[in-house]
């Protein structure tokens, strides 16, 4: 019996944005309202932004150690994981 091949995944398939992204259904507008309101109202505080700010400004400039780059691209998948479940909150309370 022949096996229809696996289909070879992506990057995009298999990084860890795209895996939270299924994981909770990100194209889907199921939250409860006040969820995602609550979603909506989250965000890096003053603090966090500034450093953000400071590992950003010395990345352009090729400043960063090791460990600041790694706790720059920790704040960056932060970000991006915290865009996913607001996009999410959007679309549920536009339903």
């Amino acid at each position: 019996m022949k096996t229809k091949p696996a289909k070879a995944e992506s990057a995009a398939d298999i990084s860890e944005l795209s895996i939270f992204a299924r994981l909770i259904a990100a194209d889907q507008g199921d939250l409860a309202p006040r969820l995602a309101q609550y979603i909506l109202s989250l965000n890096f505080s003053a603090t966090d932004q500034q450093r953000m700010q400071e590992l950003a400004d010395r990345n352009q400039d090729g400043l960063l150690t090791e460990r600041e780059q790694t706790e720059l691209q920790s704040y960056v998948k932060a970000g991006h994981l915290l865009a996913l479940l607001q996009s999410k909150a959007r679309k549920s309370l536009k339903k």
